[in-house]
């Protein structure tokens, strides 16, 4: 992979080893968790199966001029992909004999559709903010100045697809031979028919904020020469003030925790449903001021790492894993979260 400047390609190769870890490995659920070297290991299938998206996300939205709904809707459609129609787990009663899988399906499941209610907003909201938009963020905020531009050339981004789909076929054979359940063919439609819709919801989503052409605002209102209800920074007109960063990251581990504490009910989607609201409604509301910068997203990710990172104290994993090794895992993933934050939050560039 060839790119113009080498730090980009450190960038792309930090977001590739980021994305899996923050999707497979900051809660410790398996029973590689406190394993460095099964950790190493996986990320031979985890890389490519959720870093390679999330370069291809992050690489598509740059390109595009997409704004952080259309980046999320793009991580969402993966997400719809991964669990719908590579794992399949949005559609399995039992999947990989988890003990504790009927227990957060049987609630909210819809036997029209063979799908729970809670499980498939877990697994689409997970993906669309743990797997790849933290990691995106996050990995953004470690370099400002190269945080819109491209990073990878086209051999990079046939590389990266190329990598994602020879992961999912992987994955997809293993289930297919190992798992019992395999959903139909109407399922699999469904969700192919939901990831183009999402993927069409994000093509729509470039960046429509005012600005200042040739001394005229664009889609803004300019009163006697002056801006009104708005500052111009950098040719854009934006609104309003934004609260420091570590309120931002404040903020995302409250929001986390709670959407991750929530039960496997009816009351809990409808719970998570308006969680995801008031934090989108929130996020777009602040991203208008003229003193929000990528450290505040990059903050607000950290909140959200630090938040699943909690929640692994509470997981118990797959398998035999000796209880120091579980908390020492738990430990290392929660001081990397705000370490990452941390450092964001302290890099000045471009934004």
């Amino acid at each position: 992979m060839k790119t113009r400047d080498p730090r980009r390609l450190a960038m792309a190769a930090g977001l590739l080893a980021l994305a899996p870890m923050c999707a497979e490995y900051v809660t410790g659920y398996d029973d590689s968790t406190g394993d460095p070297l099964a950790l190493a290991a996986g990320l031979l299938i985890f890389g490519p199966l959720y870093g390679a998206p999330a370069l291809l996300i992050r690489e598509t939205a740059r390109r595009l001029g997409m704004s952080w709904p259309g980046i999320l809707a793009l991580a969402a459609a993966f997400g719809v992909l991964q669990a719908g129609v590579v794992d399949q787990s949005m559609f399995s009663e039992g999947y990989r004999d988890i003990p504790y899988w009927e227990e957060m399906v049987r609630p909210t499941y819809v036997a029209p559709l063979g799908l729970a209610a809670h499980t498939t907003l877990s697994f689409v909201a997970g993906h669309a903010v743990w797997s790849f938009g933290v990691p995106i963020a996050l990995t953004e905020g470690l370099n400002p100045r190269l945080s819109r531009t491209p990073w990878l050339r086209t051999p990079g981004l046939v590389t990266a697809a190329a990598l994602y789909l020879a992961a999912a076929a992987l994955v997809l054979r293993d289930h297919l031979r190992t798992e019992d359940e395999h959903a139909a063919a109407a399922q699999i439609g469904g969700s192919l028919a939901a990831v183009a819709l999402l993927v069409l919801f994000a093509l729509s989503r470039r960046s429509r904020d005012p600005v200042v052409r040739n001394g005229v605002v664009r889609n803004g209102v300019v009163r006697n020469g002056v801006v009104r209800n708005g500052v111009v920074r950098n040719g854009v007109v934006r609104d309003g003030a934004a609260p420091r960063p570590i309120a931002v990251a404040a903020g995302g581990l409250v929001a986390g925790l709670v959407f991750d504490f929530l039960p496997s009910t009816w009351a809990g989607v409808a719970a998570g449903l308006a969680v995801i609201a008031l934090c989108g409604a929130a996020a777009v509301r602040l991203a208008r001021s003229p003193e929000w910068t990528i450290r505040h997203a990059a903050a607000l990710a950290a909140g959200a790492l630090t938040a699943r990172a909690v929640v692994g104290f509470f997981a118990v994993p797959l398998g035999e894993v000796p209880t120091v090794a579980k908390y020492a895992h738990n430990v290392a993933f929660v001081a990397g979260a705000v370490l990452l934050g941390v450092l964001a939050a302290r890099r000045r560039g471009a934004a």
